[in-house]
């Protein structure tokens, strides 16, 4: 397995999605077109950006994606919060859910620690 597959957050992000999908078909039907959407919509989105910033050779392009991928960690952490508060969702939930989330971000946060030092290491 090469490419992105072989990505640890690329494989993390993957079972966020399977786990977010499993808890949205506990919500409320009126909540399908609102919450629910925003919510797979985020986490879509956050996968489209593991993808591209994988696939992008410039750094600085690269860092730009790292950047939208963070923001939307941090607005699922957010939709999640939301989901808690009106009782869609349980604490148990709550906080596994985030765990998955903390834990992708720490990913994050080293591949772009990895690209950083990788920089540096090519200028030296």
């Amino acid at each position: 397995m090469s490419g992105v597959e072989a990505l640890i957050i690329y494989k993390q992000y993957i079972e966020l999605i399977y786990y977010t999908e499993m808890i949205l078909m506990k919500y409320p039907k009126r909540e399908r077109f609102a919450l629910v959407t925003n919510i797979k919509n985020t986490t879509y989105e956050g996968m489209k950006y593991i993808i591209l910033a994988y696939k992008e050779i410039k750094k600085e392009y690269k860092y730009s994606y790292f950047n939208k991928l963070d923001v939307d960690l941090k607005m699922l952490k957010v939709l999640i919060r939301l989901s808690y508060k009106q009782k869609y969702i349980t604490s148990r939930n709550y906080t596994s859910w985030s765990k998955k989330i903390a834990n992708i971000g720490n990913l994050l946060g080293g591949w772009m620690k990895n690209v950083q030092n990788n920089k540096k290491s090519i200028s030296e």
